[in-house]
């Protein structure tokens, strides 16, 4: 069969967390696309509709902002505000990436090979950490399947960054300018035409890749099983991580995945799951460097030792850094749990 190549992120956040200014930016990066706003938005505004033509008096099909965002990208504002009989209307396109049409005599299927990138609201104006991502994202569980990504971004207090945005806003707001920079911005053109340059490689995913991809997701699955409060896993989560290890390796211009594109897709994923519950009850004490000793005593499971570079990729996948890695594997082994062979390439416990 034939599967989408294009990645779907839904961007969830406190209201005042720039993402509308986020899809804007994104829409005048792309070199094709469409930026339209759920609340204005109907059902057949973004597929398609019938109109009479008024001198020849015939029946013409005139296409929706997903179809004219075909191989480009469709951002969606105010996702949470658009009426459910219109969102439906989405459905289709997310996983089949086609529009089919059966109105007025003519029967016709659009092609709509669009990745859609949306911004809501929590349900309740705010993300409330102590609900379910369900309660909070009142979106129905079909739909929130065929986003890849999820990111919740929430309006935390914290000086350092309140003092830097406000001081930005001012600056802006009194000179109409861009502050100064340490760093020199990437030009828009440029990056338009990396990202279309970027669009049009095609990169395969080799054979020794394959196993490792698959034990991969079945260890998703069997964390999915075992917790209580994770998103649901399915094939889709497979695929998604298939999409996303492929647009890495566009973005470095190869013809070929690689597995740290595999490692920073399933880091991706870890992480948008971990925007979600990160202030939810038991996990917010929790300190890496004890989780990641977790992590490593579960993949040690009825063994007395572990590879280090299979702990270090299982770790990196989780989101974590190498230097975390690396500041356990000296703290544990300070503290004789474990001990490392000359090579340090051998994690072996201490019984």
């Amino acid at each position: 069969g034939q599967f989408r190549a294009d990645v779907n992120i839904l961007l969830c956040g406190d209201p005042g967390t720039s993402k509308s200014q986020l899809l804007q930016y994104v829409h005048r990066l792309m070199p094709r696309g469409q930026y339209t706003s759920g609340k204005g938005s109907s059902a057949t505004g973004l597929t398609a509709y019938i109109t009479k033509d008024p001198e020849t008096k015939q029946l013409t099909l005139q296409t929706g902002a997903l179809v004219l965002s075909d191989n480009g990208v469709c951002c969606i504002d105010e996702f949470d505000k658009m009426m459910d009989g219109d969102r439906t209307a989405i459905h289709e396109v997310m996983e089949q990436q086609t529009v089919s049409i059966a109105k007025a005599g003519i029967m016709t299927s659009l092609n709509a090979r669009v990745s859609i990138l949306a911004a809501a609201n929590p349900a309740f104006g705010r993300y409330n950490p102590k609900r379910s991502v369900e309660a909070n994202i009142q979106l129905p569980a079909a739909l929130l399947s065929r986003f890849d990504l999820l990111w919740v971004i929430q309006d935390k207090p914290d000086a350092e960054n309140d003092l830097r945005l406000a001081q930005h806003i001012t600056y802006v707001h009194q000179h109409s300018v861009q502050p100064p920079t340490q760093v020199q911005p990437l030009d828009m053109k440029v990056m338009s035409r990396y990202i279309a340059m970027a669009k049009e490689k095609t990169p395969a995913i080799p054979d020794g890749l394959t196993d490792y991809i698959v034990m991969a997701y079945v260890e998703m699955r069997k964390e999915a099983r075992s917790s209580s409060d994770t998103t649901f896993t399915s094939a889709r989560t497979l695929l998604a991580v298939l999409r996303l290890s492929t647009a890495l390796a566009r973005l470095r211009m190869s013809d070929m995945v690689e597995k740290e594109d595999v490692n920073e897709a399933m880091r991706l994923m870890e992480m948008s799951k971990f925007s979600l519950f990160e202030d939810s009850g038991e996990k917010r004490f929790v300190k890496p460097i004890d989780s990641i000793y977790a992590i490593i005593r579960d993949l040690a499971a009825g063994k007395s030792f572990v590879k280090a570079e299979e702990a270090r990729q299982r770790i990196i996948q989780k989101g974590f850094k190498p230097e975390q890695f690396q500041h356990c594997l000296n703290e544990y082994e300070r503290l004789d749990v474990w001990q490392l062979n000359t090579a340090r390439t051998r994690i072996t416990f201490v019984n």
